[in-house]
């Protein structure tokens, strides 16, 4: 059932075609975008449902991305997808605002899931993030 407009955010644009493969089956429609300019422009311009986010931009950062989308676009939800896997940076993110958590490592297995329960209304972690430091 493909449900949902999707807005991934990557700066490495080889990850983010693999990532849209992965979804085309899952979501309505997804729109690339490489930086936090193009982010600000699409979500006011594309509406989406959902925003996928590898946020690793400087660590500090991620849950300030997270609180501004969420500030103007409270309905909107935020997935990260990231390779940092401490649980201080897992809390941060969720604390800001973000309806879920995919590690990199297990976006394979993890993200069509993830997507589902996001857009459905829960929260998603990764399962081996409570094993992680």
């Amino acid at each position: 059932m493909r449900q949902g407009r999707v807005i991934l955010v990557d700066k490495n644009p080889a990850a983010l075609g693999g990532i849209c493969r992965l979804l085309e089956s899952e979501v309505e429609t997804v729109l690339m975008v490489a930086d936090k300019t193009s982010l600000h422009h699409a979500l006011g311009s594309y509406a989406p449902d959902l925003v996928l986010a590898d946020l690793s931009f400087p660590l500090a950062a991620n849950a300030g991305i997270v609180r501004e989308i969420k500030d103007h676009f409270p309905d909107i939800k935020v997935i990260v997808l990231s390779i940092h896997d401490e649980r201080s940076v897992v809390d941060d993110v969720m604390a800001s605002g973000a309806e879920g958590f995919v590690l990199k490592r297990r976006a394979v297995i993890d993200l069509i899931p993830a997507i589902r329960e996001v857009l459905g209304g829960g929260r998603y972690i990764s399962s081996d993030v409570d094993e992680a430091s």
